[in-house]
Parts: C-alpha cells; sequence; structure tokens
C-alpha cells in the first residue's frame, strides 16, 4: 500500500504580498520535502499561518484562526509566519497548537525548520526571529491567485515609518529584487499560460532604492515580455508615482488602466502628523494626471479614518477632499492603536463610536464613488480576462479597468482568454452581467 504524503492547509491573512509569499512557501515545502497541499476535507499534518499585523483586528483574526484550527485538527501541527509573528513571537508560541513561529524574515528557512521538527530536534514550541533592522535580504515570490491572475514579489520592506505603521518594524528596511530576476520570473508565468501579474510589494515605487534600476525601469521591462497580455501595480505611494509612470502606463502595450494609491488622510494637518510624504495638492495633481491621460482608469484609494489627531475638523476636510475627488472607490480602514509607534504621542483621541460614525460615513461616500464611477461604463464594450469555469457553470472576469462582470455564456475553453465582452444594464457595482461579443 502505498504511503500517504503529508498534506498542509495554507491561511494567509492580508496582502497580495503575504499571499505570493505563502504560494512560494507551499511550493517549497513540496519540492523539498513531499508536504502536498490538503484537499476539501483532508485531516492536514500541518497548518501553515501567514499572518498580518496592520491593526490589532489583524492580530485578533490571527489568534482566532489558531485556536479554530487547533480545535479543528487537533493532530495537525500550526506553523506561523509573516508579520505577527515578526512582531509578537512570544504571544503567538503561547498558543495552543503552534509548533513553529517563524519571523517575515524566516519564511525562507520553514522547509530546513520542519524538517527539524519531524526529525525531533525541535522543543514542543520554538520561534525563530531576527530584529528587524537586521533583515537585509530580498525573497523573490510568485505565486498564481485563485482566479487567473499572478502576484510578483519585486519589493519588501519600507523606510518611511509613517507614524500609524508597524510594518517597518515587521518587514525591515526597502530592499527589492533586480529586474533579472523579476523578468525572469515573469517570463516562467507566460511559460505556464499565465495572462496578467500583479506586481507587489510593501513600497513598490522604492523599486531599485540604492541601485541605478527604477521601478520605471523595471515595468519597460515586463511590458516587453511576450505573453504576458496584463500587469497591474498593486499599489504605489502618491509621491513616488511620477508622471513618467502614469504616461509610461497610459502608452504601453500591457500595463492595465488601473492604479491603487494610498491617501490615508484628505486633511493636510493629519497627513503633517502621520508623517506622509505628500500634501493633498500633490495627491489631487496625481489623480488629475491620470483622469487626463487614462480618462477610463479604476483608481482605488486607501483612506485611515478615526486617527489620533484626526479632530472634526479635520475629518471633515479629508471628507470634503475625498468627496471632490474623481476616483472610483476607497478602501476605509479604521484607525488602530498599534504598540510602539510614534501615533501614541499625539494627544487627540477619537472615540470609538466616533471613529465608526466617520467610519459609516466615508463607506457611504465610496459606495456612491464606485456607483458613478461602474455606471459610466453600462453598455460599453471592455477587453475582459475570463476566469476559470465555476462549478455552478458561470465564470466570471475582469475588465481592463477593473470591473467585476458575470458571463452569460459560459464555456470552458473561454477560460484564461481576453475577449470583448458587453457589460450589461443597468450596472452592478460589484457583479455586473455580461455577454460576450464574437
Amino acid at each position: 500500500m502505498p504511503i500517504r504524503p503529508l498534506t498542509a492547509l495554507y491561511h494567509t491573512f492580508g496582502c497580495k504580498l503575504n499571499f505570493a509569499e505563502t504560494s512560494t512557501i507551499a511550493a517549497r515545502l513540496e519540492d523539498e520535502l513531499g508536504i502536498v497541499r490538503a484537499a476539501e476535507g483532508d485531516e492536514p499534518d500541518y497548518v501553515v499561518i501567514n499572518s498580518c499585523s496592520v491593526t490589532e483586528v489583524a492580530d485578533k483574526k490571527c489568534r482566532q484562526a489558531i485556536r479554530g484550527f487547533a480545535r479543528r485538527f487537533p493532530d495537525a501541527r500550526i506553523i506561523v509566519t509573516g508579520c505577527y509573528a515578526q512582531l509578537k513571537p512570544d504571544e503567538i508560541s503561547a498558543l495552543p497548537g503552534v509548533a513553529i513561529v517563524a519571523g517575515a524574515d524566516r519564511k525562507a528557512d520553514l522547509p530546513r525548520y520542519i524538517r527539524d521538527l519531524q526529525e525531533g530536534h525541535l522543543p514542543h514550541s520554538v520561534s525563530f526571529h531576527t530584529p528587524t533592522k537586521d533583515i537585509r535580504v530580498f525573497t523573490p515570490s510568485c505565486s498564481r491567485g485563485d482566479r487567473t491572475r499572478y502576484f510578483l514579489k519585486v519589493q519588501d520592506g519600507c523606510d518611511y515609518f509613517c507614524t500609524y505603521c508597524t510594518i517597518p518594524m515587521a518587514r525591515g528596511r526597502s530592499r527589492s529584487a533586480l529586474i533579472d530576476q523579476c523578468v525572469e520570473q515573469a517570463r516562467a508565468v507566460a511559460a505556464e499560460g499565465g495572462k496578467e501579474i500583479v506586481l507587489t510589494g510593501v513600497n513598490v515605487g522604492d523599486f531599485g532604492k540604492g541601485s541605478p534600476e527604477t521601478f520605471l525601469d523595471l515595468c519597460r521591462r515586463l511590458d516587453e515580455i511576450e505573453g504576458i497580455e496584463r500587469y497591474r501595480i498593486s499599489s504605489i505611494e502618491p509621491n513616488l508615482l511620477t508622471d513618467e509612470i502614469i504616461s509610461f502606463v497610459a502608452s504601453s502595450r500591457a500595463f492595465m488602466p488601473h492604479f491603487h494609491i494610498p491617501l490615508q488622510s484628505g486633511s493636510d494637518e493629519v497627513l503633517r502628523l502621520m508623517r506622509r510624504r505628500y500634501d493633498t495638492s500633490l495627491f489631487a495633481s496625481k489623480v488629475s494626471t491620470i483622469r487626463r491621460l487614462l480618462p477610463d482608469a479604476f483608481i482605488g484609494v486607501d483612506l485611515i479614518v478615526g486617527a489620533r489627531g484626526e479632530t472634526e475638523e479635520c475629518f471633515e476636510e479629508s471628507r470634503n477632499f475625498v468627496e471632490n475627488l474623481d476616483i472610483s472607490r476607497l478602501h476605509v480602514f479604521t484607525y488602530s492603536e498599534r504598540p510602539a509607534t510614534k501615533a501614541l504621542e499625539i494627544d487627540h483621541q477619537v472615540s470609538q463610536e466616533e471613529k465608526h460614525r466617520r467610519t459609516r460615513i466615508m463607506i457611504e461616500l465610496s459606495d456612491r464613488k464606485l456607483s458613478d464611477f461602474t455606471a459610466r461604463f453600462s453598455d460599453s464594450v471592455r477587453p475582459v480576462l475570463i476566469e476559470h469555469l465555476r462549478s455552478d457553470g458561470s465564470s466570471e472576469g475582469l475588465t481592463d479597468n477593473y470591473l467585476r462582470v458575470r458571463l452569460e455564456q459560459s464555456r470552458p475553453d473561454l477560460a484564461n482568454t481576453i475577449r470583448p465582452v458587453l457589460i450589461g444594464s443597468p450596472i452592478d457595482v460589484e457583479l455586473s452581467n455580461a455577454s460576450l461579443q464574437e
């Protein structure tokens, strides 16, 4: 009787960068240790959790997940890595079922740690952690998403130290791949038949810092690769989103009309307290340039509500600024206190009730923005990358400018192809009916 291979269940919290890294972890555990992904309904031998720590809520969700997996799979060994593991390893080690805690920089060493665990060389629960200031190595990763997109990690770490943020403490200083490394990975995606790549990182616009290479150089090289029909920039700081980058996207072969830009506040006073590296005037100019060169572009914007120092007057400034921005959608985050951040030195605090009120206002504003943006494309034809056929016989896809649509006609042979699609009317802001144009 053949021996059953060891299996692992993977659970990822947080950003697209984490998803790219989880995929790399899974591939290495299979290649080096023969540990395969657990199928639905399997009892896994390992549960690998890639954690996030951007807010206290993220920490709490990770703890809940660990306890839940420990109850559900009492014989599995739980392995936790990522930002939360980097910042609070002792807190995680004390949770039930946890066998290994590996800091953000130790993900590449997980096969060795698991082999030592299998051979009995590790205690019941052990933590591997490098002080964040000593993290210097860039670890490349590229993953296939749940649908048809790939996520290519091109940069890691951050040198900005915004007052509200723990990411530099968890990820270390800014560092990136070489352009040749990224090109090699993109060509591998093309060889697998991949059509779309999302460029990910903590601060992708900082790509190449300390070297002659720049993010714009990277984009130009990637645009030349045959077989890749779409690229998206996952998120880029407004001060690093140069007019040259916007112009390049507008004229490029494969970069999509889609930008994700963190604003964080529409109040210059709050931006100053956050130690952000731009003001509202610069941000507005970037949006204006995008709209001038790419009028149909999707523009997503991150916004923090209820930060320390955000008085009622500052909140109204922020709301008015966003109201007048020609953007597509807000990603609204309620401010969360993070240990050891400079924001804790700011006196003015916003009550939880007021935070929730302001969050609701901004979410309602976002809903109106998204509704207005999507309505512009009702009864229009856009190119759609069609995803794989679903179990219910339907299929979905994304337009070039990031509208998600459901196809009325679904055929397996259309999966992972880009086809012209007529977007239906009336249009749904989350999922629009559409029909193939043949």
